[in-house]
């Protein structure tokens, strides 16, 4: 017969094994008890239009997670940053600087960043687009012309091009004559292309989508200006979601391959970032002057 001293250490360890295994439980069961996931996307497009271009990507998502997924689309940025605030989303996909405004005022996280087979890259550029009938080719042209802008807190559609004219000594603030925020970046596609406004700032694959599906034809169109590449737009998740959900959902959008997903093009999988990524999108609101609180 052993000694109960000697038993302690056996007894210990059982005692461990134990208290992870229920720790487990109780995270599966916390999983088991999530029905669905709420996910908010950026507004590129109008919110039917934006569902629709990704319902192959959410269809994907809910087939491999086991679990509805519940698409929303807010009518701008701060929208979809306010939800995750208020825990009305799960997760949500950023823009690069809504992201660094989410990430100061909500208690999110940045986790995986899209590549996509026709890029292999995870960047994208801002482009400053005019008719070419206007006769428009240099950004100084732009001398009293009405502008648009896409949200004030859109990183291709108005921070990177503000900072990038800056950095060529224009102010836009002095260079354009009227200026308006479309709300999305379709919306100043059209703007531009129905003469309701001189130029616009958008994102390029957005741009490059609008012509694949005829929407506009590239040939009416003259590039004013090109950005350096921009971080991709995030993934991200509210900190405080479930671990063992956390963990399926990073692998189930590494797994995404072949899968289209509207301007991105079809999909090679969502690749690991973080939140340090985006520090260079921090330093160009420093450039800026911007206070992204502020940011409305």
């Amino acid at each position: 017969m052993s000694h109960p001293l000697l038993d302690l250490p056996r007894r210990a360890a059982l005692r461990a094994s134990c208290a992870l295994a229920l720790t487990a439980f109780a995270l599966s069961s916390a999983f088991a008890q999530q029905q669905s996931l709420t996910i908010g996307l950026i507004p590129a497009e109008d919110s039917q239009a934006m569902i629709e271009s990704s319902r192959q990507v959410l269809d994907a998502l809910q087939q491999r997670l086991g679990i509805a997924i519940k698409p929303f689309v807010a009518t701008d940025y701060n929208g979809v940053i306010e939800a995750l605030r208020s825990k009305k989303l799960d997760v949500a996909y950023l823009g690069p600087f809504s992201y660094v405004l989410a990430s100061s005022v909500a208690n999110v996280e940045a986790f995986a960043v899209a590549e996509t087979k026709k890029t292999g890259q995870s960047s994208y550029k801002s482009l400053i687009l005019a008719r070419k009938d206007s006769g428009l080719r240099t950004v100084t042209d732009l001398k009293g012309k009405n502008f648009a802008f896409v949200d004030p807190s859109s990183a291709s559609g108005h921070l990177f091009p503000k900072a990038g004219l800056q950095q060529q000594g224009i102010e836009p603030d002095q260079l354009f004559g009227r200026v308006i925020f479309s709300g999305s970046h379709d919306a100043s596609i059209l703007a531009v292309a129905n003469k309701k406004v001189d130029a616009a700032a958008v994102a390029d694959r957005i741009f490059a989508t609008a012509v694949a599906k005829g929407q506009v034809k590239q040939d009416d169109f003259v590039v004013l200006w090109t950005s350096k590449p921009i971080p991709e737009s995030p993934m991200v998740w509210r900190k405080d979601l479930d671990p063992a959900l956390k963990e399926k959902l990073a692998k189930a959008l590494a797994g995404l391959k072949d899968v289209k997903w509207g301007d991105q093009g079809v999909l090679n999988g969502f690749q690991p970032t973080s939140d340090a990524a985006y520090d260079v999108v921090r330093e160009t609101a420093k450039v800026l002057k911007l206070d992204l609180r502020s940011m409305k």
